[in-house]
């Protein structure tokens, strides 16, 4: 299972104002003990939502609009985010309970979500026109004379 430990923004991740060196190195020993376990899949950080864009959709089969940052709502906004991919929900949650204050100001929100798994096709693609094209062949068999037909049964 996959999941993925959002950190939320706060008025100093908006500003711009780089953690301090303590909670680097916090954040960089968690992210090592993530990749030791062989859970740890990315982790990043963002820059504020000053230097990015949002695109909207208004309405069905309408052109996208295009709003540049920054944008309001501080704590709707995503400061970074960390990728693991665990066993279960309750590992995911001791991941997301040891992760540092991710601002450093006692003002950290972390939220855990669970991604939706990989659709996988039932049959390999290749195989389905394989089939596809053998049971043609069938069907063109079974319609051929009687003669064949009954050939064939022997056999």
């Amino acid at each position: 299972m996959r999941y993925m430990l959002i950190v939320k923004a706060n008025k100093h991740s908006e500003a711009g104002v780089m953690p301090s060196l303590e909670l680097v190195k916090a954040m960089e020993a968690f992210n090592e003990s993530l990749a030791t376990a062989g859970v740890l899949l990315a982790a990043e950080g963002l820059q504020p939502s000053s230097s990015g864009l949002r695109i909207s959709f208004p309405a069905r089969a309408s052109k996208p609009k295009v709003a540049v940052g920054p944008f309001d709502g501080e704590k709707d906004l995503i400061a970074g985010f960390t990728l693991i991919e665990v066993k279960s929900e309750e590992e995911a949650i001791r991941w997301a309970m040891r992760m540092p204050d991710p601002h450093g100001y006692g003002e950290g929100e972390i939220e855990l979500r669970r991604l939706f798994d990989p659709v996988k096709p039932d049959k390999d693609p290749q195989r389905s026109v394989i089939e596809a094209d053998l049971q043609e062949q069938i069907d063109m068999l079974k319609k051929s004379s009687p003669i064949e037909a009954n050939w064939r049964n022997k056999i």
